[in-house]
């Protein structure tokens, strides 16, 4: 079978398979990068502990979350998204530059945006881990560093915010559940008494206005 050379702007002559190839192998990589490389990570671990909290098991359901999570990251990665387009995107389509200019040049503002949420304490581990030369600053630290120390880090804030987030409503389950043992219910599940009352209070105290909130703002 003969390969069909082509000429693309910004690309140069490249044979037809290989761009086949390239858009399948980005694909593959979207959902990873989506996860692992974005404001989703955190989003997601965040209601998930609030789900478990309020003890609604499956309601909200797992397509509305991850739908309403996938709508803040854009949201949230709206001006970096603008910004890599500007440098990098918007250039390549043009012709302006090349492919790899394009990745180049559109790598700082998402680097930038990772190491703002990033502890120095996961760059240093996964530096040492690399066992690579210590840079003379951020700017000059690897993708292959940053990206996993942005990951674990995002966990912990993720865990840490699912923390606060359980602390009120187990004070409700607390007292209920004292309340039934010292009534003799003991037959009752305390689950099904302060579910109510759970939902009660999230509702009362605006409860999605809260957390959509501190979320956004936790990336400021």
């Amino acid at each position: 079978m003969n390969q069909v050379d082509l000429q693309v702007n910004g690309v140069g002559a490249i044979s037809a398979p290989l761009p086949i190839i390239l858009l399948m192998t980005l694909i593959t990589f979207l959902p990873a990068i989506l996860v692992t490389m974005t404001s989703f990570t955190r989003i997601a671990i965040v209601f998930h502990f609030l789900r478990q909290a309020l003890g609604t098991q499956e309601m909200p359901g797992n397509q509305i979350l991850v739908g309403l999570a996938l709508f803040l990251t854009i949201f949230i990665m709206a001006p970096v998204g603008a910004r890599i387009n500007e440098l990098a995107v918007t250039p390549v389509m043009n012709g302006e530059i090349t492919v790899n200019e394009g990745i180049v040049r559109g790598a700082p503002p998402l680097r930038e945006f990772m190491l703002k949420q990033t502890r120095e304490n996961d760059l240093k581990l996964f530096l040492e881990l690399s066992k690579a030369p210590k840079p003379k600053s951020k700017d000059e630290l690897p993708m292959s560093v940053v990206i996993p120390a942005y990951v674990i880090s995002e966990l912990k804030t993720g865990f840490q915010m699912g923390f606060f987030l359980f602390v009120p409503f187990l004070l409700i389950d607390l007292v209920v559940s004292t309340t039934l043992l010292s009534m003799g219910m003991l037959q009752l599940p305390p689950a099904m008494i302060s579910l109510p009352f759970k939902v009660l209070l999230f509702v009362m105290i605006d409860g999605w206005n809260l957390v959509v909130g501190s979320i956004v703002r936790s990336f400021a």
